[in-house]
């Protein structure tokens, strides 16, 4: 290849090379740099819940179809999360910090449905919640109910999964759809494999979860433990998974 003239570097008509790296877009955005940008999401996100001093998390999670005013059985689950919401924040440690430090903070996956009425349970609570979003081909916009400056989006669905179960102190899965089976099956193997705390997981609507899944199914194919399925425990309603969550030492000082 022929010796290219030499110029000043003066930053006058340079090459892309010649950008700084901080402020180069294409650069940033290339493959080489994935890992890169998996840890910028990773500690965005984490200094951000650092600084409101938030220790520990409620995760919600469920249908973003659920509407308050759909269906009946729509708007009773609608119901009902929201009502967990507000109970899980006044009871749970969210709403009066320690030494600037909160506790069981409801947090969702940011959305409309289940993940807003949470929130807004939370908000009726006068506590903050938090929302990790995640970029879709639909885009999901921010619920109005989680609190600003812990609205976060990913482009990264392991990192947002990371960040739903590393504060984790417990989980509360109201009914929904593939999302939903996703998130919770995440937490479940966790559990099982012991890479995860002892972190009670509530399934609210019984007879939903039943019909929906078979659940003994996977003992009669020997394809769990026994003690597997003790990892879940099913409520009816708002007051019943805080009260289980509350018996498993969720609350702050138990």
């Amino acid at each position: 290849m022929a010796n290219a003239p030499h110029r000043p570097a003066t930053g006058n008509g340079q090459g892309h090379s010649y950008r700084l790296a901080l402020f180069d877009r294409d650069f940033l955005l290339s493959p080489a740099m994935r890992g890169v940008r998996l840890q910028i999401e990773c500690v965005k996100a984490d200094e951000a819940l650092r600084a409101w001093g938030v220790r520990s998390t409620v995760v919600v999670f469920g249908s973003s179809r659920v509407r308050e005013h759909g269906p009946p059985r729509h708007a009773a689950w609608y119901d009902q999360a929201r009502r967990f919401g507000r109970i899980a924040s006044e009871q749970g440690g969210a709403l009066l910090p320690v030494s600037g430090i909160r506790d069981n903070v409801i947090a969702t996956g940011g959305g409309p449905g289940i993940m807003e009425a949470a929130s807004r349970g939370a908000h009726d609570a006068g506590a903050p919640s938090i929302g990790f979003n995640i970029r879709l081909p639909r885009e999901q916009a921010p619920n109005p109910y989680t609190t600003p400056e812990l609205t976060f989006q990913f482009h990264y669905f392991a990192i947002r999964k990371l960040h739903l179960a590393m504060r984790a102190r417990a989980l509360v899965v109201f009914p929904g759809g593939f999302g939903t089976l996703d998130e919770l099956f995440e937490i479940l193997t966790l559990r099982q494999a012991h890479r995860m705390g002892r972190v009670p997981i509530v399934l609210v609507d019984e007879a939903y979860w039943r019909d929906l899944i078979r659940w003994d199914a996977f003992l009669e194919h020997d394809m769990v433990d026994k003690e597997d399925l003790g990892l879940m425990q099913f409520a009816a309603d708002a007051e019943a998974a805080w009260h289980l969550l509350d018996a498993a030492g969720v609350r702050p000082g138990t």
